[in-house]
């Protein structure tokens, strides 16, 4: 093979892989049936029951024999059109047993969907936080296609619908983002500063590029960047926590504190242990008492 070639074949094979690293950002699990017809879901382990009142929306978690799943907590469904053209499942999580003092809006991670990844948040609920949590776009009941791009324009419009309820703008607003969701936590809490109180973001990379880099070194290169959240969080001015485990091997602990050194003060960094995203299984009181004080230390 002569150097011309060898070298137009090098072009095409990069490029093909940049398109395809600038789509390969979200591995979604699309639901197939529409909410109102789905009668449970296999979690792997176990097959949960699921039941939604038509009348007042919410649902209700059961296990096979009939015992109720989460009952310390009431979860409402309600569906939300996205900047991205495309209807969002978001789901409006609030504890039973206390009054909530403050909405944490959350932004899941780039695989599964809410059934999947609402464990994740959903500790909070026991520390008097309200949690409304969401698809993107092609994830779970959430209509469109999962892109870089939807899932930025999803974000901006979570934030927009927080910002037009009664029940939730009157409050405390919190970001808390995990991995993927920690970059949009990032991104969408510094650009709208003025409309939040806090963000938090867990195991989350900076930029793109940066994730394309570690999971492929050479070809991570091509990625294109959008906005980067080490860049972005430099705007924000409202009180950070950044939370790593040691022993993250998807996302290592250095992303996070890129973030962390860019993020103006008030800010803090709360270094733990176990693995991806599982600061709240494991660290649920310490996080919730740290973002207490962070709201007090705006």
């Amino acid at each position: 093979m002569c150097y011309r070639t060898f070298l137009h074949l090098a072009l095409v094979v990069a490029l093909t892989a940049s398109c395809a690293f600038n789509s390969r950002f979200h591995y979604p699990s699309k639901i197939p049936v529409s909410i109102e017809s789905l009668k449970s879901f296999d979690f792997g382990k176990d097959t949960v029951l699921f039941n939604l009142n038509p009348q007042d929306k919410t649902i209700h978690f059961s296990r096979k024999d009939g015992e109720p799943i989460d009952k310390d907590f009431m979860i409402r469904v309600d569906t939300i059109k996205s900047k991205s053209g495309n209807v969002l499942n978001a789901w409006l999580m609030t504890p039973t047993t206390i009054n909530p003092k403050a909405t944490v809006v959350h932004f899941h991670g780039s695989a599964g969907n809410l059934f999947t990844q609402y464990k994740a948040i959903s500790p909070l609920l026991n520390y008097g936080y309200r949690v409304l949590t969401f698809d993107y776009s092609g994830y779970g009941f959430s209509s469109g296609k999962a892109t870089r791009k939807n899932a930025l324009k999803d974000a901006y419009s979570i934030l927009d619908y927080v910002k037009g309820k009664d029940e939730l703008r009157h409050g405390e607003i919190i970001l808390y983002g995990q991995s993927y969701g920690g970059y949009l936590a990032s991104v969408i809490g510094s650009n709208r500063q003025n409309e939040i109180d806090a963000i938090v973001v867990e195991g989350a990379f900076a930029s793109h590029r940066d994730e394309a880099r570690y999971t492929v070194p050479f070809w991570g290169s091509l990625v294109k960047n959008e906005e980067k959240a080490d860049v972005e969080i430099k705007k924000n001015w409202k009180p950070v926590l950044v939370i790593h485990s040691k022993e993250d091997k998807k996302v290592p602990i250095e992303f996070g504190k890129i973030i962390f050194e860019n993020a103006n003060h008030p800010k803090q960094f709360y270094e733990i242990d176990q693995s991806h995203i599982l600061g709240l299984q494991y660290y649920a009181e310490e996080i919730a008492e740290k973002i207490h004080q962070l709201l007090n230390s705006k």
